[in-house]
C-alpha cells in the first residue's frame, strides 16, 4: 500500500486533523507552526497534497518547490493568495471550500445588523467601561416593519432574506443574474431597479468582488439613499465605496454602518474607526468554532479525495494536466469561455438556456467545449462558486437548461464553435475559431460577421445601417477621453450593424448613456475580457 503525504501548511481546527492523522493511507505533516521558507523549500516537495490558508503564498516560489503536488486546497472561500494559472500549468488542481462558513457570515450580518439599530457597542462600552448608567442616551429602532434591501441574493444572501423575514421585516432583493422567482418563493420581494434598493431603510451587500461590483455603492448612490440609512459589510473590502461611506456617515445621511471588511486589511488605522456611528469587527465573517471546524473537514475530506484521484470537489482550474488535452483544443477552450463571459456580461439578465454548437473535429470534445462554455456565462454572476467540476450541476441547480449539438462541417473552417445564451431578456450567439495555433477569434455575433479578438474593454453598438453613426459613435467616445485601440464593423440582412469598439480605459455610464441616446441607436452595452 503506497502512502501519500499531505502537508497542512496553515493552522486549520483539530477536527481537520483528526481525519488526516486517522487514515492509514496518509501520512500527515503538520507544518503550521514551521518557518515559511523551511515549509517551502524542505517540505513542500514532500507534499502530493497541501492544505492552504491565508497565511502561506502559492506563488512562483512555492511551485517552483511543488514537485509532486497534485492538489492544493484553500481551507476557506478567498484565493488571492494562490497562482491559479502558474498552478494550472504545472498540472496542479486547486480547490477551495466555498460553502463551510456561510452560516457564520449570514449570523455576524444579523449581528451587525442588530448593533447597528440599537447601537449596542456604544452602549456597552458606556456602561462596562465609561461606568455611566443612562438610558435616555441610547434610544433604538427596531428592525420590524424596517425595509431591508439586499444586494446579491446567492448563498448567504437568501439566508440573510429569511433570517430578516423573521424579524418581520420588508425584504426586497436585487441580484440581475437569478430567477425572481428564488425571492419570490420566500415571500421576498425582487427587483431589477436598482433605485428600489436605494430606497430601503437598511441595505446589505453580499456580492462577489469583480470589476461589476467594486465600488457599486459610492457617492452618487448614497446621495439618493433615505436620510438615516442603515449600511452593512459583511462580505468584501471595497465593494462600498469607502471614502463616500466615510463622508455619509460624518454628515448623518448615512445613520450607522456595520463593517466586517476593508479595502485593506489589516485596517488598524482607518479613519471608520474614528466615527461614533460605525459598528466594526475585523474580518470575522468566518470566524466561527462551527465554522472553522466545518471549513477543516471539508478541507481534509477534499485533500484525501484529491490525493487518491477520486474526485476534486470545488476545483477552480481545469482538473486535469495540460500534457493530457490535445494541443489543437486547448484555444477552443480558452476561446468558447471567453465568449460565454462575454454573453454574459452583454445580456446581464438570468440565463434560462445555454447551447453549444460546434463544427470540426472539436466536435469529439463537446462536452468539454460546454463545461468551459457554462463556466464562462456563470462566472459574471457567481465568481468564486462556479468551477469546471460544478459548472454543469449548478446551471441545472438554478433550472438552466444545457443544450449540446453537433454539426457537419460547413462553414469553410476547420474548426467552428457556437455559443447561444438565452436570458430573461434576450438571446445572444457568438461564434469563433481559432486561426493557426492559438489565434482565437469571434468571427460572428448575432449574424454580424467580423473579426474580432475577443480581449480587453469592448463598446458593442448595435445601430441602423445608415451613414454617420461611425462619425458619431467615436466623436462621443473622443469627448468623454477615451482613445479607440480598434473598431471593428459587422452588417447584416436586415439593415442593421454591429460595431465593436474596443477602447483604452474605463468606459463609465455616461458613455453608455450618451450613446444610447442616439437616434441610430438599437442596443449598447460594454464589456471587458
Amino acid at each position: 500500500m503506497s502512502v501519500l503525504t499531505v502537508v497542512v501548511c496553515d493552522h486549520i481546527h483539530q477536527s481537520g486533523l483528526d481525519i488526516l492523522e486517522n487514515d492509514v493511507e496518509i501520512n500527515l505533516i503538520n507544518a503550521a507552526d514551521e518557518p515559511k521558507e523551511k515549509l517551502v523549500t524542505e517540505i513542500i516537495p514532500l507534499a502530493d497534497v497541501a492544505i492552504t490558508r491565508s497565511s502561506t503564498d502559492v506563488d512562483q516560489f512555492f511551485l517552483d518547490h511543488a514537485h509532486n503536488v497534485k492538489a492544493i486546497i484553500r481551507a476557506g472561500v478567498g484565493v488571492d493568495n494562490v497562482d491559479i494559472e502558474g498552478c494550472s500549468k504545472k498540472g496542479i488542481i486547486v480547490m477551495n471550500v466555498p460553502t463551510a462558513n456561510t452560516i457564520a457570515a449570514v449570523e455576524l450580518t444579523m449581528a451587525h445588523m442588530l448593533s447597528c439599530v440599537r447601537q449596542f457597542p456604544y452602549a456597552h462600552n458606556n456602561l462596562k467601561v465609561d461606568r455611566i448608567w443612562r438610558r435616555q442616551d441610547w434610544y433604538g429602532t427596531e428592525l420590524k416593519d424596517k425595509k431591508l434591501g439586499i444586494i446579491g441574493f446567492g448563498n448567504i444572501g437568501s439566508r440573510v432574506g429569511k433570517r430578516a423575514k423573521a424579524f418581520e421585516m420588508e425584504v426586497i432583493a436585487y441580484d440581475p443574474y437569478i430567477d425572481s422567482s428564488k425571492a419570490t418563493d420566500y415571500d421576498i420581494g425582487y427587483t431589477t431597479n436598482f433605485a428600489d434598493i436605494l430606497a430601503c431603510d437598511i441595505i446589505t451587500i453580499h456580492t462577489p468582488k469583480n470589476e461589476e461590483t467594486v465600488g457599486m455603492i459610492g457617492a452618487e448612490e448614497i446621495a439618493k439613499m433615505k436620510d438615516g440609512v442603515i449600511l452593512i459589510n459583511c462580505a468584501r473590502g471595497g465593494l462600498y465605496n469607502e471614502e463616500a461611506l466615510l463622508e455619509g456617515l460624518k454628515s448623518g445621511k448615512i445613520a450607522m454602518a456595520g463593517i466586517d471588511v476593508f479595502n485593506k486589511e489589516p485596517a488598524t488605522d482607518h479613519p471608520l474607526l474614528d466615527l461614533n456611528n460605525v459598528t466594526v469587527t475585523p474580518h470575522l465573517g468566518a470566524n466561527t468554532k462551527e465554522s472553522q471546524r466545518n471549513i477543516a473537514v471539508q478541507a481534509a475530506e477534499n485533500a484525501i479525495a484529491a490525493v487518491r484521484g477520486i474526485a476534486y470537489p470545488n476545483a477552480l482550474n481545469l482538473p486535469i494536466k495540460e500534457s493530457e488535452l490535445p494541443k489543437f483544443l486547448k484555444p477552443y477552450l480558452e476561446l468558447i469561455q471567453k465568449m460565454g463571459y462575454m454573453s454574459a456580461q452583454a445580456t446581464k439578465s438570468p440565463v434560462k438556456s445555454i447551447k453549444v454548437t460546434t463544427e470540426g473535429k472539436v466536435s469529439k470534445y463537446i462536452d468539454s467545449l460546454t463545461t468551459f462554455a457554462t463556466v464562462g456565462i456563470l462566472k459574471e454572476s457567481l465568481e468564486e462558486s462556479v468551477n469546471y467540476v460544478n459548472a454543469e450541476f449548478v446551471a441545472q441547480e438554478r433550472g438552466i437548461k444545457i443544450d449540446k449539438e453537433q454539426l457537419a462541417n460547413t462553414s469553410g473552417l476547420e474548426n467552428k464553435v457556437t455559443v447561444k445564451l438565452t436570458t430573461q431578456k434576450k438571446t445572444m450567439s457568438i461564434s469563433g475559431t481559432v486561426f493557426g495555433e492559438n489565434a482565437g477569434r469571434i468571427i460572428e455575433i448575432d449574424g454580424h460577421k467580423l473579426d474580432l479578438e475577443p480581449k480587453g474593454t469592448m463598446i458593442l453598438f448595435r445601430n441602423t445601417d445608415v451613414p454617420g453613426v461611425i462619425g458619431d459613435v467615436g466623436h462621443i467616445i473622443a469627448r468623454n477621453g477615451l482613445n479607440i485601440a480598434d473598431f471593428r464593423l459587422g452588417r447584416d440582412k436586415n439593415a442593421q450593424a454591429l460595431a465593436v469598439v474596443k477602447v483604452d480605459g474605463v468606459i463609465n455610464k455616461a458613455v453608455i448613456k450618451e450613446l444610447s441616446e442616439l437616434k441610430t441607436c438599437l442596443s449598447v452595452c460594454y464589456v471587458t475580457i
